[in-house]
Order: C-alpha cells, then structure tokens, then sequence
C-alpha cells in the first residue's frame, strides 16, 4: 500500500526539499522550515500517446491518495504493451516539484514513463540513448516536456532539487527525471 510505503520512509533532507517544493512551501534554510501536517502536492499530467490528462492532488496530510496514485500508474503506463506499474511515490514528487518551481499550471506532456523490458530493449534497439536497465523500467523515471517551457528551464529546476537523475535531449525537446542518485548528463 502506497500509504505505507510512504509512512515508512526514512526523513531525509533531500526528501524534505522535495515535499516542500511539491507542497509549495518556501525553500529556506533547512532548520528554519518544518513540515506541515496540511501538506497538499499535486500533479497535472498529459499522455500524448493515449490522449489521457491528469491534473490531481495526489498527497493531502502526510499520506498518498491511493486512488490518485493509482491513476498515476495508469496514466504513465507502457502505451505500447499496457502494461502498469507502481509508480515511485519519490518521482511523483519531483515532478510535482519541479512543476511548482517552474511555475506553470500547464501539465507535462508525458514522452515516456513506465517502459516494460520489451519496450525498453526495442527502444534500445532504435537508439544508444536508451539505459538497458533503464529507471523507467522500475516506474522511477519520466520524460517530460511542456509548450512554452524551455528544456533548459525544466533541466535547470531539474538540477536545483538535486533529488535523482536529470537528462536533457535538446534535439528530441525533453528532459528525463528519475528518482534514483542525483546525476546529470546530456545537451
């Protein structure tokens, strides 16, 4: 259960930035900022490939919304297979964050995200820019773009969080964000 899951994660500062961005707190110094218990994150996603949007509050009051979730899991499923998985609370947060820091309402237009290994190693196939054991293969990566933002303003916020990894595609107009260790790479 996601509730759980979230419940039983270590505090981290790097975990704190990220909710407090996602919540729209103030990023300040981290001794001078507490965590509110009406801590509210939302979402506001568009799939281009199946014509799904999504624009929800997926956390309220220190919990996952487990049926918000679950739609997030839908939403960024592999288009190609139909195949779901559960989404990593973690990257949900960060592009909620990096959503709020940008400050748009707009959604990101989601290029990929849940990827199965079949659609990874055919993609892989197509291009040596594809991770044979790639994060959106474990729901902990998304690739994203939104009209009238720039790819170096999403890899820019991106790299301010510093919560996971973060690639530009400036040719293919999208920034990669995933949850696992904070890196960069791309043009």
């Amino acid at each position: 259960m996601l509730a759980n899951a979230a419940s039983q994660s270590r505090f981290t500062r790097r975990n704190f930035l990220i909710g407090a961005a996602a919540a729209g707190l103030t990023l300040c110094p981290f001794n001078s900022v507490s965590a509110k218990a009406g801590d509210i994150r939302r979402i506001n996603l568009y799939n281009p490939r199946t014509d799904e949007r999504l624009d929800t509050i997926y956390y309220v009051h220190g919990e996952y919304v487990r049926d918000a979730m679950q739609e997030v899991n839908k939403l960024l499923r592999d288009s190609r297979t139909d195949e779901m998985t559960r989404i990593d609370p973690r990257l949900v947060d960060i592009v909620s964050a990096t959503q709020y820091l940008l400050g748009h309402d707009r959604p990101f237009s989601v290029i990929s995200g849940y990827r199965s290994k079949r659609t990874n190693d055919m993609l892989r196939r197509r291009s040596s820019g594809v991770a044979k054991n790639s994060y959106h293969m474990r729901g902990m990566a998304m690739d994203l773009r939104m009209t009238d933002v720039t790819v170096d303003q999403v890899q820019s916020v991106g790299k301010r969080l510093a919560s996971g990894g973060v690639g530009i595609y400036t040719r293919s107009n999208f920034v990669h964000l995933d949850s696992g260790p904070v890196r960069t790479w791309g043009k």
